[in-house]
């Protein structure tokens, strides 16, 4: 070597060379380190007999091991590429699992898992069948695998959640540092709706680019309709723009479509416009209504602007606003103007109205206040609006309602000392000859029942004179009655009637002899009025005159009563051997009752109640006029006359005690006579005449829901004959005839429900427990549905119509559909019996009138003829007319995606309503059809 150094140099040089980690010889130890690896990780995977153990513990010393070798292996790499992984690296720990393996391709740095697999980054969450991850490209892919037993041929189909978005999909490319995603078959729900992409992709913010998409509102898979969408932007939460769209609907595409257009998801309100209803009425042409803008203007009240524009000049404003402020308070308000022009302007037919509607509704929360309460219904509408209003005319309740009535409660308690005050705005309006009764205000003042002559520690016995009690009763009131057009014009002092009632009850309770309670009873009742109304007869004019004088005035009257009540026991225990021992006892309760009351003459003239004016006539008659100055006041006046009466009553029950048929060792009450009550008074005042009719009153109870009730009266005194042989009520009792009383009449009234599982129990089948058809029947009974508000109906039923299952129809053994016909049938009757007390229906061989009968006939019902299907409807008949009375019909079909509904409503206000629209909220307004028949022409059924 000496003598060859530059040879011994060159060898140096070459063994050196062949140990530097570049030459090849190194590279194919490290790839076959790189293969180790993967046998490293599948041993880790893998237990001594080859099974799969995938937990979280072997799952973490995998990714140790992965990152330690990477570490050997790449020591010796450039510190360029050093440099590239870091700025292409991930800035959060990956946690990722799987059920069945996981390979780490060390070469191409990809680790693949299979089954169940699941991989976490940030908030993001990835979970398929088959997850590849690029760490050094911080990408991820999943995809299923296919499967023929899955649905659709492929099982563990990627879901993608990221925050509150969530997407299922065929095949998904998503990267961790970027926050973008290559999608395929994309499937996510959108509020009410379902969006679809054939191909879409992510961008970091969120926002979805769909091309050849669909958007329905129909969960089905295969969806009933859509719209399907060439390209769209969807921002999830918010909206989706999108560009050329059509209508598809059971596959077939329809020739509707739009070039752009966009919709709303957003869960919060939001202020948006609202698309008008389109039509033609006979009378104001063609129109646009109930279109408008929606004001959300924040989450505790809102408003809605509507308006209506009709070609013939008609139009109309209408603006309503809930209001909701948690544990305080709730409403509603609602205002509608209309200004309705019929006819041609300038022609003899022309007119020309203006109505207007108010609707009112608070209520305040229990919660708020518990010793002081607000509430409100008010409810008021010109004559005229009803007329004018298109929703009327298709509500037969709006037209022949006659009365609305308003009214403004507000009400506090002092419990420290028994008090409580209400103050009260009351308004009843006649819709038909536009009359108004106006209460303003009217206060009620109470105090509760206190006993004065109580001691405040009681020791010993209740002397008698604790046991009376005291209690009071305050009325103020200002009330008018009028005109709508007048109402304004009045004046408070001369229009208005005023005044204030004091009421003092006092009362007491004592046992006598121990079995016989007496009750004493004191009232005593003052009126203060502002003023009184004196009269004479103007003999000149031959006319009343009157003179208000304005002051104070006072007005008061006193009555008392005491009445004695017990009860008397009687028991039949039925012979054994004729009866057996089902029936225990018979007990029968007698409960008679004697009252006694009395008033004295507070017509006297010491008292100033009433007065009398001399009239003198034309013919020159004199005659002597009774009146009361205080007669047409606000609470009245005192009656004329000493009052005083004895009545008695006689109550009867019946019950029957047997044996259990469930419970050999119980037993069981049946009602057989609830009540069979007889009452009649004697007028100790009367000088003619002074005993009343005697009055029967029967009560029994049949089933467990129904119980049947019968009122008769029998006439004391007989009819006679005057001179000119007319029938008037003599002075003669029937019972000195020897008959029991003249039978005048009778009322009853019948109603009952009939559904299938009443039909079971009257047979002998079912059990006790409700059929869920029985138990949803009055789920929306006690809501006030008279107060409009800006909550469509239909939208807000269509809400969840998106979300709602239809599920399989039951079968039986067989598989056939089994059958299930829920239905339920209401039927009222009632008739009266009374007397045809016409002089040509008089049998003076009798002396007695025939009897006349009044009969009303009512019934209504409804059937499922199967799920979806649903007819109701209502009718009665007129046994006056000999007709039927008015009858309303309606058919409603759920079609899953969509609602068909049609009504028909007969004469006298004949009409028809057909409408199909779609469930959920976001399309009802979109996708509907409404044809309705106008006021004008209606149809006419002969």
């Amino acid at each position: 070597m000496r003598k060859y150094p530059f040879i011994a140099l060159l060898l140096f040089a070459f063994i050196c060379m062949m140990a530097s980690p570049n030459m090849p010889f190194f590279k194919k130890k490290k790839k076959k380190a790189a293969a180790d690896s993967t046998a490293v990780v599948d041993s880790v995977l893998r237990d001594s007999a080859g099974n799969v153990v995938a937990d979280t513990a072997r799952m973490d010393s995998l990714q140790k091991a992965i990152w330690k070798h990477n570490q050997v292996v790449d020591d010796s790499i450039r510190l360029d590429s050093i440099a590239r992984k870091k700025s292409g690296g991930v800035d959060a720990p990956v946690t990722y699992s799987a059920s069945d393996s996981l390979v780490y391709d060390a070469k191409n740095k990809v680790a693949h898992l299979y089954g169940s697999a699941q991989v976490k980054y940030e908030n993001m969450d990835l979970a398929s069948d088959r997850i590849s991850m690029d760490i050094d490209k911080s990408n991820v892919k999943a995809m299923g695998t296919a499967d023929s037993t899955a649905e659709g041929g492929v099982k563990g189909k990627p879901v993608f959640k990221m925050g509150s978005d969530e997407y299922d999909t065929d095949t998904i490319k998503f990267n961790f540092k970027s926050k973008k995603a290559l999608i395929n078959n994309v499937y996510t729900e959108q509020q009410d709706g379902f969006l679809s992409g054939m191909r879409s992709k992510r961008d970091s913010s969120g926002v979805i680019y769909l091309q050849h998409g669909r958007y329905t509102t129909c969960d089905d898979p295969h969806p009933d309709f859509y719209i399907s969408l060439s390209r769209a932007k969807v921002r999830p939460g918010k909206d989706v723009v999108f560009g050329p769209a059509y209508l598809v609907v059971c596959d077939v595409p329809m020739p509707f479509a739009i070039p752009y257009g966009f919709f709303p998801f957003t869960k919060s309100y939001s202020s948006g416009f609202i698309m008008p209803t389109y039509g033609d009425e006979s009378d104001r042409g063609f129109y646009l209504r109930d279109g408008g803008y929606y004001f959300a203007i924040n989450d505790k009240w809102d408003l809605k602007l509507l308006g209506e524009i009709y070609t013939k000049g008609s139009w109309g404003l209408s603006a309503a606003s809930n209001y909701r402020k948690r544990y305080k308070y709730s409403g509603s308000f609602y205002f509608s103007y209309q200004d309705t022009k019929t006819g041609d302007k300038g022609m003899p037919d022309f007119a020309e109205q203006e109505s207007f509607k108010l609707q009112w509704s608070h209520r305040q929360d229990s919660k708020a206040n518990p010793y002081s309460s607000l509430s409100a219904s008010v409810n008021f509408a010109s004559t005229s609006y009803e007329r004018n209003n298109l929703n009327s005319l298709y509500n037969p309740q709006s037209m022949t309602q006659s009365t609305r009535t308003s009214s403004v409660n507000w009400s506090t308690n002092f419990s420290s000392i028994g008090m409580s005050l209400t103050a009260t705005t009351n308004l009843s309006q006649n819709m038909r000859d536009s009359s108004l009764a106006v209460t303003l205000p009217d206060l009620n003042i109470n105090i509760a029942r206190f006993y004065p002559f109580r001691r405040k520690k009681m020791v010993g016995d209740e002397r008698w004179y604790e046991k009376i009690a005291l209690s009071y009763t305050g009325h103020v009131s200002n009330s008018i009655s009028t005109k709508e057009d007048l109402l304004f014009k009045s004046n408070l002092i001369k229009d208005w009637r005023n005044g204030w009632e004091h009421r003092i009850p006092v009362s007491a309770n004592f046992t006598l002899f121990k079995y016989i309670n007496i009750s004493p009873n004191f009232n005593f009742t003052d009126r203060m009025y502002t003023n009184k109304v004196t009269k004479s007869w103007d003999e000149q004019k031959q006319v009343e005159v009157a003179d208000t004088t304005y002051g104070f005035h006072n007005v008061y009257n006193w009555n008392m009563s005491i009445s004695a009540s017990t009860k008397l026991y009687g028991f039949w225990v039925p012979n054994r051997k004729l009866f057996g021992d089902k029936i225990q006892a018979i007990r029968h309760v007698l409960s008679p009752t004697v009252s006694f009351s009395y008033a004295p003459d507070f017509g006297a003239s010491r008292y100033g109640y009433w007065d009398t004016y001399q009239k003198t006539d034309a013919n020159g008659n004199v005659s002597l006029v009774s009146y009361s100055p205080y007669q047409n006041s606000l609470f009245g006046v005192p009656g004329k006359g000493k009052q005083g009466s004895i009545s008695f009553t006689l109550g009867n029950n019946l019950e029957m005690k047997v044996k259990s048929d469930k419970d050999s060792t119980g037993f069981k009450k049946i009602s057989l006579i609830d009540a069979f009550d007889i009452n009649m008074s004697y007028n100790t005042a009367a000088k003619v005449r002074p005993w009343s009719d005697l009055g029967i009153d029967l009560r029994l109870k049949w089933w467990k829901n129904y119980t049947y009730s019968m009122h008769a009266v029998f006439a004391t005194y007989a009819y006679e004959l005057d001179e000119q042989g007319n029938p008037y009520v003599g002075t003669h009792t029937e019972w000195g005839k020897g008959r029991f009383g003249r039978f005048q009449g009778m009322s009853q009234n019948f109603s009952f429900t009939l559904t299938p599982d009443k039909l079971k129990k009257l047979f002998g089948g079912g059990d006790d427990s409700d059929s869920e058809n029985s138990r949803n029947k009055d789920d929306d009974e006690g809501v006030d549905t008279s107060i409009e508000t800006n909550i469509d109906d239909d939208m807000e039923a269509g809400k969840h119509g998106a979300k709602k299952k239809g599920g399989k129809a039951k079968t039986d053994d067989d598989g056939y559909m089994a059958f299930n016909m829920p239905w339920s049938l209401s039927v009222g009757y009632g008739i009266t019996m009374r007397e045809d007390t016409r002089r040509e229906k008089f049998n003076e061989s009798t002396m007695r009138y025939p009897y006349k009968f009044t009969q009303t006939l009512n019934f209504s019902g409804n059937v499922r003829i199967s799920d979806g299907w649903n007819i109701s409807f209502s009718s009665g008949y007129d046994f006056e007319n000999k007709a039927m009375s008015m009858t309303t019909a309606s058919l409603q079909r759920d079609l899953h995606c969509f609602n068909m509904s049609c009504s028909v409503v007969l004469a006298p206000y004949t009409s028809y309503n057909f409408t199909f629209r779609c469930n959920a909220s976001t399309l009802t307004d979109a996708l509907k059809y409404d044809k309705r028949s106008g006021y004008s022409n209606a149809v006419q059924w002969y």
